[in-house]
């Protein structure tokens, strides 16, 4: 039986249009560091902490979404936002992180007073992201 592996590995594989369980960012070390270390970007009403990173999984980013209960005082309001940053994240982040070579870490936080609607979102998010990619490549 002959066994074949591959020498290489198709990044974009890891980059479909799903927001899997590996790359979801939980690791409360790892959040700590990314807000004391790392960098952001900002479109308002979203802000984008990033940090290059490495992790023992094969995904080229990990991800979480925070709305503050300072501005939001429900859970229902919170997670209705949260839902809205995952699901603008996953639409979009095949578009902007497929030329990523490193692994990064990454915290979306939603710091606006009002509840947006999805379209706000993902335009927003398609601006951030956008904005990411600028500040990264210039490098």
């Amino acid at each position: 039986m002959l066994i074949v592996i591959p020498i290489f590995v198709d990044i974009n594989r890891f980059m479909s249009a799903t927001y899997s369980k590996k790359e979801k960012l939980k690791s409360k070390k790892l959040i700590d560091q990314l807000f004391t270390e790392g960098q952001s970007v900002s479109v308002f009403p979203l802000r984008l902490v990033y940090l290059g990173t490495a992790f023992d999984d094969a995904v080229i980013a990990k991800t979480g979404v925070s709305v503050s209960k300072r501005n939001f005082k429900t859970a229902v309001d919170r997670n209705n936002i949260k839902r809205l940053l995952r699901e603008a994240y996953r639409l979009n982040k095949a578009d902007f992180f497929n030329n990523l070579t490193t692994q990064h870490a990454f915290m979306i936080l939603y710091i606006g007073k009002d509840k947006p609607t999805f379209s706000q979102v993902e335009a927003k998010m398609k601006a951030l992201f956008e904005k990411f990619s600028s500040k990264v490549l210039e490098k």
